[in-house]
């Protein structure tokens, strides 16, 4: 007993010698997502939406891998003049896989023509040209939705980035190509988030 009291002052000790305690391993992941790591050249934004949900709001569970794995569907603004195309990074922010850094990479989609500004809810074939990245099954993988498991809701955001440039084939291979070919390109980005939860028993 006596060991952890004083184990406790210790550590009391050290949170009370600085200016703030150390940010949460949530915080850190959050830090950690495409849109942080990749500034927008001058910050300029994107206004991104879904129909499925509103931003900030619950995913719908057909919308998960919980049940059909429905692409919800995404939109966004025009990006600036020297756009050449578009790419799309989908994170959970609040989950780690074993022995990642990163926040868990569900989708990632690149070289969209820069007339494009909208998937369609339901998408199963992605529009000409357009190339499917990694996501944590490998390579050239399709959507695949939130399978939060039980405790808090996760933040999944879906970021998207108005590039300079297209992006080489190479750049699909991993999470890393891909962010490596896009440093230093993005001319404009936003996002929208959605909260992904466990699906109760039964299903609703």
């Amino acid at each position: 007993m006596k060991l952890i009291v004083l184990g406790s002052l210790v550590v009391a000790g050290v949170a009370s010698a600085q200016d703030s305690p150390p940010p949460t391993p949530v915080a850190v992941a959050a830090e950690t997502r495409a849109l942080v790591t990749l500034p927008a050249k001058g910050g300029a934004k994107l206004a991104v939406s879904t129909p499925a949900f509103k931003d900030g709001a619950d995913i719908p569970f057909e919308n998960t891998q919980y049940k059909e794995n429905v692409f919800p569907g995404l939109t966004w603004s025009v990006g600036p003049a020297g756009t050449r195309s578009y790419a799309i990074i989908m994170q959970d922010v609040d989950g780690r896989m074993r022995g990642a850094s990163n926040p868990i990479l569900h989708w990632t989609m690149g070289n969209i023509a820069p007339t494009v500004t909208r998937l369609d809810a339901g998408m199963t074939t992605p529009p000409t040209g357009t190339v499917y990245g990694p996501n944590y099954r490998g390579a050239n993988q399709p959507y695949l939705g939130p399978r939060t498991p039980a405790g808090p809701r996760h933040r999944y955001h879906f970021q998207v980035f108005a590039l300079d440039t297209m992006l080489p084939p190479e750049a699909f291979a991993s999470y890393d190509e891909l962010t490596a070919a896009m440093k230093d390109h993005v001319l404009a980005s936003g996002e929208v988030v959605g909260l992904g939860r466990i699906m109760p028993q039964g299903g609703y």
